[in-house]
């Protein structure tokens, strides 16, 4: 049996949440690996090798260290059906430009729109990296960050760490990862949609909110406390 935060987790169900978590891991491997070269034409792609390979290993270091310390958060980033009937349309309507910001850079590679040296696209992978890790470290500051929007009886408010200096500072790290994307995949015109996560994650946010205000205690008041929710002194 393991204790996390509060909570037990019987062995079978551990054996089965490391099922899902491994199937979950290998299909977004595969589902990346198709989207990558089949839109591209060819396996000959490096900037996606490249992307793949550095997302997966923290992918699994992450994985690892949870399951150990808290694999009650790894089932809480399991749910993937929202509640609200307003998450669900923005779950819908979002789905395509994130499709797009990996749909784009095989089709770039494959009719040569974009002239991007190798080198910068190793930048932008490197930023993608710094991005990931910075959702990451938001993971470990907060084992509620859940994939769906929802407030569990036992959650509390979270004012430490980048929760300091901005309300959703994983939304934060999601912007700057799928920003920068593009770079990394070699691809200068999947900027475009990139760009349109952002307004998605903003209705998000703000219907998010409305849960938090009705349902997790504390928050109002920390709202008071922390003004901006994406970026300090703008929003």
């Amino acid at each position: 049996m393991t204790e996390s935060n509060g909570a037990k987790i019987q062995e079978g169900d551990l054996k089965a949440l490391k099922r899902t978590v491994l199937v979950r891991f290998s299909l977004i491997l595969l589902m990346l690996g198709l989207v990558f070269f089949l839109s591209a034409g060819t396996m000959k792609y490096r900037e996606a090798w490249a992307y793949i390979i550095t997302i997966s290993i923290p992918m699994i270091i992450f994985g690892i260290y949870m399951f150990r310390h808290n694999p009650k958060f790894l089932e809480r980033r399991m749910k993937t059906e929202e509640k609200r009937k307003e998450q669900k349309l923005i779950q819908k309507v979002g789905a395509l430009p994130f499709l797009l910001v990996y749909l784009l850079p095989g089709l770039d590679k494959r009719l040569g729109w974009s002239d991007l040296p190798f080198s910068i696209a190793l930048i932008g992978l490197t930023m993608v990296l710094l991005g990931y890790l910075m959702i990451l470290y938001v993971f470990i500051t907060n084992s509620y960050a859940s994939r769906v929007v929802e407030v569990e009886k036992e959650q509390r408010v979270i004012t430490t760490g980048p929760y300091a200096l901005v309300r959703h500072p994983m939304y934060v790290g999601v912007i700057f990862f799928y920003g920068v994307t593009p770079i990394a995949l070699g691809s200068y015109w999947a900027m475009i949609p990139s760009l349109l996560i952002i307004p998605i994650l903003v209705f998000r946010i703000k219907d998010e909110e409305k849960e938090l205000l009705e349902n997790l205690t504390g928050y109002r008041e920390y709202t008071h406390k922390v003004k901006y929710r994406l970026l300090p002194f703008v929003w």
